[in-house]
């Protein structure tokens, strides 16, 4: 039986459908599994240059089709999770999170579970988040002193571990197990590696430091919502949130479960926050056009006060869509998987059970049809007049469809407030012009070292050149 996608097509019988042209090369059984685990973003901008809109490779005898274009990702995001199944092309997450949780869980067990989320990202929690991303941002640069120097990456990392922790986790993470944590997360994320998504469970180094680290992590969560429960204390954080949530039968999670909800929720929260963080800043400073912009915005907005406030925030609109252009060329997430459990077509191509379905939103944002200019930093691309963002699943940074991430407002809100307090204090200057993009792990960060120089503010001219960086579009 085929299942067939409404949207952007009509129905079509089997013998109508096409089957989606296939990438050239490969080998026996093993198909392109070499290349997509030495260059995986390289392997699908080929897919994409070579098939087109729709192509397919193979990884380890198993068939992966890449559909790139608003229609295709709109027809795939809509397929329901019976036919294409983010829980089975996601196998390589549950050692992470753990059997139950997210995508550990049945379908309707993880839907329950994210629902459980949404008490944490409301308005008024984020405006707690604010306060707190402000305040860690302006702690991590008290001894910064009127000039110096900082390494981008590990300066990003580090303080989004800090406001992420601080916000997710609760102030027992952050102010009494800061060290071992952040020990702890390292080798749980440094557990994720392309071989993962082939199986999970090899006996290799990274998995073996990935589950010790999520067998203390869990000791941790464990140790500090007894704590809680024997103190009474209540925190504002997403900890609070799911010690406090229940199933629809009125069970309450267990402390497997909310280990396994803090660590997707800081997933989501820290790695992609650092890596967009820092790419913002980097591709500011290239554009000084449009870092002067952000510098008056931030500036005129924080002349009277510094009170880092939610509502101060979201008057920042030219950082806000300095962010968003981070996000397009550098999504931190470069592939997006299904996993076929039933036959299917999708714009009048087939796809079989057992097949991968994948979108790549690193290549559909390189899609000139789409994004004018689509290699250059543009900011302006969402502004009035032109809103580039506004055609339906176009801007993928996000996922789209019921999966689209959650926490995508509360991204960008954590990323505004660390730009607003930096460039509100500090001028910086990039130190040295060559930065590459780090294509080895799953999230695509700058490949250190990323040398950036400071210096207090002060009125008159910024420090940097007048002349714009080469921009960033090739890496």
């Amino acid at each position: 039986m085929t299942t067939h996608a409404q949207i952007g097509s009509s129905p079509l019988t089997a013998a109508k459908l096409r089957n989606p042209p296939r990438l050239a090369g490969g080998l026996p059984v093993f198909g392109h599994t070499g290349a997509f685990i030495n260059d995986t973003v390289g392997l699908l901008q080929r897919t994409h240059d070579e098939c087109g809109a729709v192509g397919k490779f193979k990884l380890f005898g198993k068939d992966v089709v890449l559909f790139t274009g608003p229609e295709a990702h709109e027809a795939l995001f809509r397929q329901p999770d019976e036919v294409l199944s983010p829980n089975a092309a996601y196998k390589m997450m549950v050692p992470v999170f753990g059997r139950g949780v997210a995508y550990g869980a049945e379908p309707a067990k993880m839907a329950e579970q994210m629902h459980m989320l949404y008490p944490a990202l409301r308005n008024n929690r984020m405006r707690t988040y604010t306060e707190i991303v402000a305040r860690e941002t302006l702690d991590t640069i008290a001894s910064w002193g009127e000039e110096g120097e900082v390494e981008a990456s590990a300066f990003f990392a580090m303080l989004t571990n800090y406001t992420s922790s601080s916000c997710l986790l609760g102030k027992e993470f952050r102010t009494e197990m800061s060290e071992e944590f952040s020990k702890v997360y390292y080798d749980l994320e440094r557990g994720i590696v392309a071989w993962g998504y082939i199986h999970p469970y090899l006996p290799i180094p990274a998995f073996r430091r990935r589950d010790r680290a999520r067998a203390r992590l869990g000791e941790m969560v464990s140790e500090i919502v007894e704590a809680r429960k024997q103190s009474g204390y209540r925190g504002e954080d997403f900890l609070q949130t799911l010690m406090d949530a229940e199933y629809k039968d009125g069970s309450k999670l267990t402390d497997h479960e909310v280990t396994g909800m803090l660590v997707a929720a800081m997933f989501a929260g820290h790695h992609t926050s650092s890596v967009t963080t820092a790419w913002t800043l980097i591709e500011l400073l290239r554009h000084p056009q449009f870092l002067d912009g952000v510098h008056d915005e931030i500036r005129a907005r924080y002349a009277e006060e510094e009170a880092y406030t939610f509502q101060s925030l979201r008057d920042l609109e030219k950082t806000e869509r300095a962010v968003k252009e981070a996000l397009r060329i550098h999504p931190p997430l470069f592939i997006l998987l299904r996993a076929a459990l039933k036959n299917c077509q999708i714009l009048g191509y087939q796809v079989k059970k057992g097949d991968w379905v994948a979108v790549s939103p690193l290549v559909a944002h390189r899609d000139e049809s789409v994004f004018s200019n689509a290699l250059q930093f543009d900011p302006d691309r969402y502004g009035p007049g032109r809103e580039e963002d506004r055609r339906p699943f176009a801007y993928i940074s996000f996922g789209g469809g019921r999966h689209k991430c959650m926490g995508n407002a509360f991204a960008i809100l954590q990323i505004k407030t660390i730009m607003a307090v930096l460039l509100h204090r500090y001028d910086f200057q990039l130190v040295g012009d060559t930065i590459e993009t780090d294509f080895q792990g799953l999230v695509l960060g700058p490949k250190p070292p990323i040398r950036v120089r400071y210096r207090r503010r002060a009125r008159g001219r910024p420090l940097h050149d007048a002349k714009e960086h080469p921009a960033s579009g090739g890496d």
